[in-house]
């Protein structure tokens, strides 16, 4: 494996900490907070330990979109149809079977009642996009809260998780692992800003730390065809819970699949609705064609825009797009930074994407034949003008590879049995994406952190009642 940050594994039968407690928790996004509510339910204390000032993660750089079937706001909808066994096999038509089918089976029954218990006993007051269908969803059940942001996500499980006296230590980066001579977790070392070391004790330690796709060593060994990619994740996804995995001998899984996106609005730097694409709009390379299939999904897009000429393409859409774009903050952003162009005519439209135009005529007036295309995709209606493009690139926004777990996460080791007290969940936890970036459905990122971590509670809760019962 790269070279990636110092993550020791320290054994020692004893350990001398500063504090002591049942459940610590490293990383504090939507799978740490998660998990730290569902334990502060269970009246379990818990510990979260964060790297940064203010939690915030890949979660608070998504759009904070969650797939569940069978919630309560799913049925006040009027959502009919959809089942946990429904969900999963959305999950594996998109992975091509390749998921794992224990996290599959576990995740997709799991995180209906995660969204209900945060909304019943927090307070994450869910709203369902049903407007149109995210790639590879069979029905409406992307969850959203109204602000439809990651940033608005993380916020709201912080109030939460302070709300329900859950202790978050931030500023604290978490580097080593104490553990005694029968692999059991004993404790973890951390630094604080002034390079304070600090110890705490716990029976059960939660990784929910995230992948590695802000460890660029990394990136390049396991993941070569977005070396060069521009990486839209956090920073802190450095890969902390795979090496530690690897020193202490547990199984690692899907170590390929990833979260790219074609929509990373370029120069700007922000991320545009893949929506407006699915209702119609297309991307368009400099040569003034288009290049693959839209509608197969977000992830793999990323990869095909950066094999086109300078790894650019435009998103062209018309104004009732427009108007389905404008209900995303993450667009609003983007245009209110520059990156939208109106173009009156068909000339303007090739003048600013710099292409010929009797080339883009061709790719446009082929929109409205309704029939298949040679990539298979089929549009409903054509583009008028006025046109309005956004450049984009592709982009690395975290990765689904990580330690391999059982069905209540404890990872496992080489020999495909479980540590006594050691869970991982969310980006740590190898993911349900397969080993591909073709493989991501909308979605599956917040899943994993959400569905997760509200299983790792669970488990850590059992494991300590049984401690407990045994002193």
């Amino acid at each position: 494996m790269a070279d990636g940050p110092t993550r020791r594994i320290r054994r020692a039968p004893s350990i001398d900490a500063d504090a002591q407690v049942p459940v610590a928790i490293v990383g504090g996004g939507a799978c740490g907070l998660t998990a730290a509510l569902m334990l502060a339910d269970a009246g379990v204390e818990c510990v979260v330990l964060e790297r940064d000032a203010v939690p915030s993660g890949s979660t608070a750089l998504s759009s904070g979109f969650i797939p569940a079937p069978g919630t309560r706001v799913q049925r006040a909808h009027g959502v009919t149809g959809d089942s946990p066994e429904r969900f999963a096999a959305d999950i594996q038509a998109k992975a091509h079977g390749r998921a794992s089918p224990v996290r599959v089976e576990a995740y997709s029954k799991a995180v209906g009642p995660a969204l209900d218990a945060l909304q019943a006993r927090h307070g994450l007051d869910w709203i369902l996009l049903d407007g149109f269908l995210y790639p590879g969803h069979s029905v409406h059940r992307m969850h959203a809260l109204p602000q439809k942001t990651g940033a608005a996500l993380m916020a709201r499980l912080q109030s939460a998780a302070e709300a329900a006296g859950v202790p978050v230590l931030t500023q604290a980066v978490v580097d080593t692992l104490v553990v005694n001579a029968e692999d059991r977790v004993i404790g973890i070392e951390y630094q604080r800003p002034d390079g304070q070391r600090e110890t705490l004790g716990c029976e059960v330690l939660l990784l929910a730390c995230n992948g590695f796709g802000g460890n660029a060593s990394m990136v390049r060994e396991l993941l070569p065809e977005m070396a060069e990619a521009t990486f839209g994740g956090h920073v802190g996804n450095d890969g902390s819970a795979i090496l530690w995995g690897e020193t202490l001998g547990a199984r690692l899984r899907d170590l390929g699949g990833y979260q790219g996106h074609g929509s990373w609005v370029t120069p700007q730097g922000a991320l545009m609705s893949w929506a407006v694409i699915m209702e119609g709009g297309v991307q368009i390379n400099r040569e003034g064609r288009r290049f693959h299939d839209e509608a197969q999904g977000y992830s793999e897009a990323a990869v095909h825009v950066l094999a086109q000429p300078g790894g650019i393409a435009w998103n062209v859409f018309d104004a009732p797009l427009l108007e389905l774009a404008r209900g995303f903050p993450d667009f609003c952003d983007a245009e209110a930074a520059g990156a939208l162009r109106r173009c009156e005519t068909l000339t303007d439209l090739a003048g600013c994407i710099g292409c010929d135009e009797a080339v883009l005529a061709r790719t446009l007036s082929a929109l409205r034949e309704k029939q298949p295309q040679s990539d298979g995709r089929v549009f409903s209606r054509g583009l008028e003008a006025p046109y309005f493009a956004v450049k984009v690139t592709g982009a690395l926004f975290h990765t689904q590879g990580g330690l391999d777990t059982d069905d209540d996460m404890r990872v496992l080791n080489a020999d495909g049995k479980p540590f006594a007290n050691l869970l991982a969940a969310g980006g740590a936890a190898g993911g349900v994406s397969g080993d591909a970036v073709w493989g991501y459905l909308s979605g599956n990122g917040l899943l994993s952190a959400v569905a997760g971590g509200y299983i790792a509670a669970r488990t850590a809760v059992a494991l300590v009642t049984s401690r407990e019962q045994m002193k």
